[in-house]
């Protein structure tokens, strides 16, 4: 008999590493961890089985549904925002094929199981496309159908997979005459700037916040990269986990919709740095903007609208600005460098 397991994906990832850390912490040991590199051996020692490759790799993924029955997918892998725009063609066939094909397993599994199998999908504000500095300013917070004209190849493939992800819940197969009656339990959700203690920022264009706290941490200067009036919204790893974890959890018959908003705060490029000014008055924090990259921070909203995620699952985050930096951020990556580590 194949064991049931949870597979993870992307699991080396920022958000890999701390939802694989509370899924065992919570007695979950059947978690099956893939990603492109050798998995952490501390976070592989916590997962019943840990794949090296890609999720392109038919093949392998053949070879893990023939020894593990597959009941959750946390679908964290994807080529991020900046790397994306040098690769779009890549970006395109990492984000959108690889999806494709899981959303396909997912499915396989649904009909094997004769329940559906849950699809967890964290999607960005990146898909979010807003014309000019006024406008966002007018528009305040952003719901989940508005301004989402993506100017980034990350963006379109995740708008993309969110739409995949409704139909492989909803109309999969609609004109067949044999039409299968399996459905994916897909959910998503919109991530804002993601700011972590644990893990170094790897590609993200919001990553100029986590970037500007590990530089004073470890003593290196900075040169921030956008503006200091940029404002986006924000929330630290720990609510990102639980908003995760919550949803999955969620009674599915109060899930009105399959995308949602998820935040906690904004802060403008300058707040962050008087922030990190005050944890560490030596640090050495400068603003010397990309262009190029400011003009794709200015297309996306300064807040968003989470009111559905707290009306149908009740999503609430823990740490609002004050509490991110003075109970998370500061301590935790202090501490991680107190140590030594990279």
């Amino acid at each position: 008999m194949r064991k049931p397991v949870i597979l993870i994906t992307g699991a080396n990832g920022e958000v890999g590493h701390g939802l694989i850390l509370e899924l065992s912490t919570h007695g979950h040991t059947d978690i099956v961890a893939l990603d492109i590199e050798p998995v952490d051996p501390a976070l592989a020692s916590r997962c019943r089985a840990s794949f090296v490759g890609s999720i392109l790799d038919r093949h392998l993924i053949e070879r893990i549904v023939s020894e593990y029955e597959v009941r959750e997918i946390y679908h964290l892998a994807a080529l991020l925002s900046t790397r994306a725009e040098f690769t779009p063609e890549t970006a395109h066939e990492v984000n959108v094929e690889g999806t494709m094909g899981l959303l396909e397993l997912a499915l396989e599994q649904t009909s094997w199981r004769g329940e559906p199998v849950k699809f967890l999908f964290p999607s960005s504000i990146a898909v979010y496309g807003m014309p000019d500095l006024a406008t966002k300013e007018r528009a305040g917070k952003v719901k989940e159908y508005e301004w989402t004209s993506p100017t980034t190849m990350y963006g379109c493939n995740k708008l993309y997979c969110e739409q995949l992800g409704r139909y492989f819940a909803l109309n999969y197969r609609q004109l067949a005459v044999d039409r299968d009656t399996a459905r994916v339990d897909f959910r998503c959700l919109r991530f804002p700037g993601i700011i972590s203690a644990m893990t170094v920022p790897s590609g993200g264009t919001s990553d100029y916040a986590p970037e500007m706290i590990h530089a004073a941490a470890r003593g290196e200067p900075y040169a921030c990269f956008v503006r200091e009036d940029t404002i986006i919204p924000f929330m630290v790893m720990p609510d990102a986990i639980q908003a995760l974890l919550k949803l999955a959890g969620a009674d599915v018959s109060r899930l009105r919709r399959r995308v949602y908003n998820v935040t906690s705060f904004s802060l403008t490029a300058a707040e962050i740095r008087d922030r990190v000014m005050k944890a560490f008055p030596k640090a050495d924090v400068t603003f010397t903007p990309d262009l190029k990259r400011q003009a794709i921070v200015d297309t996306w909203p300064l807040d968003v609208d989470d009111g559905p995620a707290r009306r149908d699952w009740s999503w609430e985050p823990e740490f609002d600005a004050d509490r991110s930096f003075n109970e998370y951020l500061v301590p935790e990556i202090r501490r991680r460098y107190a140590k030594g580590r990279e």
